[in-house]
């Protein structure tokens, strides 16, 4: 999620993106908008949610690995990729709902969720909105409350413009996919808003029962204090070989990575995601 969107997904789309294994691509009628998905894989069932300004290819790698043990739907979110835009604001709770009713459509009634950044927030929104949907979470790159971005960050908000992203590789790569080519401005200006939109909730976090593995680069948008803090949330940060089962939830900070480079390490994510998905933990000496 963090509301990283402009300068991570600059570098996000500019990168190449990997190979994809002969994925289905189709759309589908979600609150008046065709949301367009692919579908890869065989197994248990995992969405895939992107950032902002990003698409399905721009996540890279990662896709094709989680389709070796799991179904995956990948979605594109409003005004993104192949699906379009509509009049309505993009906010978190807007792209919950939208996930939400897309898991209607295609007649899934519960599914694992991967998200990055805006997508993140998109599957962090979806646990606390639609519970019943989300079986386990992984959020990659995700704030829960603005006190926790970092000083940089809060910084370069104020001075977001749709001018910085004239001309830059994110209006190439949305032109590429877009169903609108001249769409962009829009856009821009709808994400933009999303990162003026207030965001404070630690309350619903602290409610939250899904198992979450919260994944965070040591050099992200949002501090390391505040990845902690929604570990703590989520009943993590407590002592092992005590005799107790660990806490559902799991924290994983990868190393000399900033928010853009989080994604990109395909090797490192796989081996945080599998394990937390089948339930699978260390061994102890106790």
């Amino acid at each position: 999620m963090i509301r990283i969107a402009t300068f991570a997904a600059a570098l996000l789309m500019a990168s190449p993106a990997f190979a994809q294994s002969e994925p289905q691509g189709q759309t589908v009628t979600v609150n008046g908008m065709e949301m367009y998905y692919e579908v890869s894989g065989e197994g248990e069932p995992l969405i895939v949610l992107h950032g902002a300004y990003m698409n399905i290819p721009a996540m890279g790698g990662i896709i094709p690995r989680l389709a070796e043990t799991h179904k995956v739907y990948a979605l594109e979110f409003q005004g993104h990729g192949r699906t379009n835009d509509i009049d309505r604001p993009i906010t978190y709770p807007n792209l919950a709902d939208d996930v939400a009713a897309f898991m209607d459509a295609v007649d899934l009634e519960k599914a694992d969720v991967f998200g990055y950044s805006m997508g993140a927030g998109a599957g962090l929104q979806l646990a606390i909105r639609h519970t019943d949907k989300v079986d386990q979470l992984i959020a990659a790159s995700v704030s829960y409350d603005v006190e926790g971005w970092q000083p940089a960050m809060v910084e370069m908000i104020p001075s977001m413009s749709p001018e910085m992203f004239v001309g830059t590789p994110m209006e190439d790569a949305f032109r590429e996919l877009a169903v609108d080519k001249e769409g962009f401005p829009a856009l821009v200006e709808k994400l933009i808003a999303l990162e003026h939109e207030p965001q404070a909730w630690g309350d619903d976090v602290a409610r939250l029962e899904t198992p979450v593995l919260i994944i965070a680069g040591d050099a992200d948008a949002m501090t390391l204090e505040h990845a902690v803090a929604m570990f703590r949330l989520l009943g993590g940060g407590v002592m092992g070989d005590m005799g107790q089962p660990l806490p559902a939830s799991r924290l994983a900070i990868l190393p000399a990575t900033s928010h853009t480079a989080v994604i990109n390490q395909v090797d490192l994510l796989h081996a945080f995601i599998e394990p937390f998905l089948e339930g699978e933990t260390p061994k102890g000496m106790f």
